[in-house]
């Protein structure tokens, strides 16, 4: 990603807009295995959600990259930041997001932990 583009994508997600994430600005969910251990912005439709609310930590996962349980990439919300999140993360379902921070590894899928709204944008994906 372009130094550039990836501050004029950044500063949009931070501005609360919805960005137009396109081929060169973000990391498709699909492809965001590939970038575990770099700091990235992976955009994809969340397929599913789910409060995981008697696991350590009650975080709410937002699947991506497929269909659960065959996703390949998931956002995670810790339970003690999930009011923060407007809209919540089950309104998020269907819809088109964007995720920012450092990509870790979660099995054999890719997951990024999300401490903050602001890493956590809707998105118009071309």
């Amino acid at each position: 990603m372009k130094p550039i583009v990836h501050m004029l994508a950044f500063a949009a997600l931070l501005s609360g807009a919805p960005i137009a994430a396109a081929a060169g600005d973000a990391i498709p969910a699909d492809k965001a295995v590939r970038f575990v251990g770099k700091d990235g912005m992976v955009c994809g439709k969340v397929e599913k959600t789910r409060f995981a609310e008697n696991a350590e930590g009650t975080p709410t996962f937002l699947y991506m990259g497929g269909a659960f349980p065959r996703h390949t990439f998931s956002a995670r919300i810790p339970g003690d930041q999930r009011d923060k999140f407007k809209p919540t993360p089950e309104q998020l379902e269907g819809r088109d997001v964007c995720v920012i921070g450092t990509i870790q590894r979660d099995a054999s899928r890719a997951e990024i932990a999300v401490t903050s709204p602001a890493n956590l944008k809707l998105a118009n994906i071309k």
